[in-house]
């Protein structure tokens, strides 16, 4: 058995060193029954719902001014305000969670899950499905609490594996949630895919609450309210900047305001933010070698993901005539559902690959394989099963990407940190997938041409997404070959 010091704080923010068994875990500690596989199943799920939320408009996106009544600039905020509330809220609802405790506060993120799917369910216009859309978004902070739970809850052998499935919900949920979404677009009135989600969302607040053990790990402390306001605006303007771009215009006043801005606001935030005792984010946490290039490279995984998200979709339902397959929604869907499934898979032979090779060399590996799939996708003439063996390349190589990125977080910061410092990271995924969207978009829509009435993308823009894709796995993969290994005293010892 090893003994080590572990830093705790009081509720007033006072340094307490107190020594702990690690081989115990929380719940084993507390006398409490240990039931590890039910703990990684509820937290799993809630990760899948929370996921679920970012695609649950796509198949009637078009559709949504006519369906709503609203100009196409309103309709958009639908889909916009989810991306902005749950970036924003990650990092956030994480430092909360080692403050007040993770299975709290990913209560009450479910509980305005539900509230929000319910008033969208409810909404006749686009206005209050706005407002439910923005609490549907809160509920993805559950993802990087559910990993924080995981390390403060599990024997270390189960870690691996746990972690590597909750991470991972991060692109399942989308990718299982597409078909879905689509299938019940098709049969019924587009409402239900909001009552589906509230029936979800409270079974899984129900399973958190009855199943899910809280953890003990807490640094306690108050709200950085200028911390968390300096975030929010700051990740708001860039991501609006970001999403809407391509509508405005990547030159416009609007678009290069919001940039410039953000990008102050930020810098002021973060100039801030290390002169705080105890703040939203401990920068000089983040700068250490593993944490920091660890989060930039989630970027690039991020980018990389959300590349073929964007393309392959439209490249299966395009018709025959203008370059595309010519497939229908729900069968498009079908096609790419795999990857998703691919993810879940790869996660408990991630957690076993972890335990011999370490984090580091599955990032890696996961990087490179979603390169090969890329490299395909750019040299192949494209038919429909190519696309879906290399949607499933891609999903395994997510997988593995993802279970290795909050290991290697967990590894280099203060267990009393990792709510905050997982909650980066998944923000730093969620600035990869806003980025490819807006970007792959934009090459998509540059490259248009005229078909028949309709205008189209062009082949060579399908090429130009796919080399992005490429680029971006690339650049994960050598951001990766450099992550440093942790010192020995980074996940005990508090940065100040």
């Amino acid at each position: 058995m090893r003994w080590s010091l572990t830093t705790r704080r009081s509720i007033e923010g006072s340094p307490l060193v107190a020594l702990s068994q690690e081989p115990q875990s929380v719940l084993e500690r507390t006398g409490r029954p240990a039931r590890p596989n039910l703990v990684i199943a509820v937290l799993a799920l809630a990760g899948v719902t929370a996921s679920f939320m970012q695609t649950i408009l796509i198949p009637i996106q078009g559709e949504l001014p006519h369906l709503l009544g609203a100009s196409r600039e309103d309709a958009a905020w639908v889909i916009t305000i989810t991306l902005l509330v749950s970036a924003i809220c990650t990092p956030i609802s994480g430092k909360l969670g080692d403050m007040y405790g993770k299975r709290r506060v990913a209560l009450v993120l479910l509980g305005l899950l539900v509230a929000g799917s319910t008033v969208a369910a409810l909404s006749p216009s686009v206005v209050p499905l706005i407002v439910g859309r923005g609490l549907q978004g809160l509920g993805m902070g559950v993802i990087p609490l559910g990993i924080s739970i995981l390390r403060d809850t599990l024997p270390e052998e189960r870690l691996g594996g746990a972690t590597a499935l909750v991470s991972a919900t991060l692109g399942v949920g989308g990718a299982l949630g597409l078909p879905l979404s689509a299938f019940v677009t098709e049969r019924a009135d587009w409402h239900m895919l909001f009552w589906a989600a509230a029936a979800m969302g409270a079974t899984v607040l129900v399973l958190v609450a009855t199943c899910v053990p809280e953890s003990d790990v807490r640094t306690g402390g108050r709200i950085d309210v200028v911390g968390v306001v300096g975030l929010a605006i700051g990740l708001a303007c860039l991501l609006l900047a970001i999403s809407r771009g391509g509508d405005w215009g990547w030159t416009s006043p609007l678009t290069l305001g919001l940039l410039l801005g953000g990008a102050a606001v930020l810098l002021v935030w973060g100039f801030l933010e290390l002169r705080i005792h105890d703040p939203l984010v401990d920068l000089r946490v983040s700068a250490r070698g593993p944490v920091l290039m660890t989060n930039l490279a989630s970027v690039a995984m991020g980018f990389a993901l959300f590349s073929s998200s964007v393309a392959f979709p439209q490249l299966l339902e395009l018709p025959e005539v203008a370059g595309g397959l010519g497939l229908p929604l729900l069968q498009a869907s079908m096609m790419l559902m795999p990857s998703g499934i691919a993810m879940l898979v790869m996660s408990p032979v991630a957690g076993r690959l972890e335990t011999v090779f370490g984090p580091k060399p599955l990032l890696i590996a996961g990087s490179s394989i979603i390169a090969i799939g890329y490299t395909a996708a750019v040299l192949l003439d494209l038919h429909a099963w190519h696309i879906l063996v290399i949607n499933v390349l891609i999903g395994v190589g997510i997988g593995l990407g993802y279970a290795a990125m909050p290991n290697l977080i967990m590894g280099a910061v203060p267990a009393s940190e990792t709510g905050a410092a997982n909650g980066l990271n998944t923000l730093m995924r969620a600035l990869g997938t806003a980025s490819a969207s807006a970007v792959i978009a934009a090459v998509l829509t540059a490259s248009s041409v005229r078909v028949g009435d309709a205008v189209a993308p062009s082949p060579g823009g399908f090429q130009m997404a796919f080399i992005f894709g490429f680029i971006a796995a690339v650049v994960c993969t050598v951001l990766a070959v450099f992550i440093p290994a942790p010192r020995p005293d980074d996940s005990e010892l508090p940065a100040h």
